[in-house]
């Protein structure tokens, strides 16, 4: 029987899914690859850093396959590019059945939409690339390219694999990644929340949009986590004459944290995701400074 199901991926301590924007784009293009094959709907999701949130319509299994294999293709990927092994076998997931009844739904997705609000990164879900924060009540479609008009090799290199079969009417943007319009029910939830305001007002007070308020004196990171990671090998080299963290000494491994906090304002969560630490290494690290 198809139920509707939030789907939650547990937090990374240490370390990102995501490191840079084709990080990104190779899993967004995962996100359609595997709703197809595992012939689940999508109707909300988003990609955060160090953690993945959707909102889907389905059949158990067949939602437990689809988060399985978006690991898997992504563990993958990992490890072609950084030779980074089994780093999401143990990143824990939630799979939660969201009733219909007692605007349930209309909640989930408010949910997932704002998490990018939450962590920071954008002021509106809309501005947030990586999901499906663009898609609902868009006065504009986006533009991209018919599925059918890709050669073979395009798609090896966007798609990362050779046997891809997808629907040729579905689109690619031009930043490389297949738009979630093409395969997201956009129809269903904007007949759900009926008019763009009412949407907006489930946005504004969806846990994650309270959380935000209710914390709003806490110490937000400044700087996503991207921006901060790419920035590290000069900070390393510029301070040290090195690389890589982990060829900094102890002392050394503290004052990076000091710089990182000081330089992006950074809380030690970020740092600890940035550096690749655990939570408790980096507040030990820190408490020594």
């Amino acid at each position: 029987m198809r139920k509707y199901y939030l789907v939650t991926t547990e937090h990374l301590k240490a370390g990102l899914w995501f490191r840079d924007e084709n990080d990104f784009r190779a899993g967004m293009n995962f996100v359609a690859i595997q709703a197809y094959e595992s012939k689940v709907t999508v109707l909300a999701f988003i990609l955060m850093s160090n953690h993945l949130h959707f909102v889907v319509e389905g059949r158990w299994e067949d939602v437990k396959s689809f988060i399985d294999g978006i690991k898997s293709r992504y563990s993958k990927y990992l490890n072609h590019k950084y030779g980074t092994c089994e780093f999401l076998r143990r990143n824990q997931v939630r799979i939660e059945e969201v009733s219909s009844l007692d605007e349930g739904l209309e909640k989930a997705i408010a949910y997932t939409q704002m998490n990018c609000v939450a962590a920071n990164v954008c002021s509106h879900p809309s501005q947030y690339p990586w999901g499906t924060g663009p898609v609902f009540f868009s006065t504009s479609k986006r533009p991209g390219k018919r599925m059918e008009s890709l050669s073979k090799r395009a798609r090896i290199r966007l798609f990362h694999c050779c046997k891809v079969d997808l629907p040729p009417c579905w689109l690619v943007s031009d930043e490389g990644y297949i738009l979630p319009e093409s395969y997201i029910d956009v129809a269903f939830v904007e007949r759900l929340y009926r008019t763009p305001n009412r949407m907006n007002y489930f946005l504004v007070n969806s846990s994650k949009a309270k959380r935000k308020i209710e914390n709003a004196d806490d110490h937000h990171p400044a700087f996503r986590d991207q921006v901060i990671l790419a920035a590290l090998p000069d900070l390393y080299r510029s301070l040290f004459g090195k690389q890589r963290f982990e060829e900094l000494t102890p002392a050394e491994q503290i004052e990076s944290l000091r710089q990182i906090q000081r330089r992006f304002c950074s809380n030690i969560h970020q740092i600890a995701r940035v550096t690749g630490l655990t939570y408790e290494d980096a507040a030990r690290m820190m408490d020594s400074v």
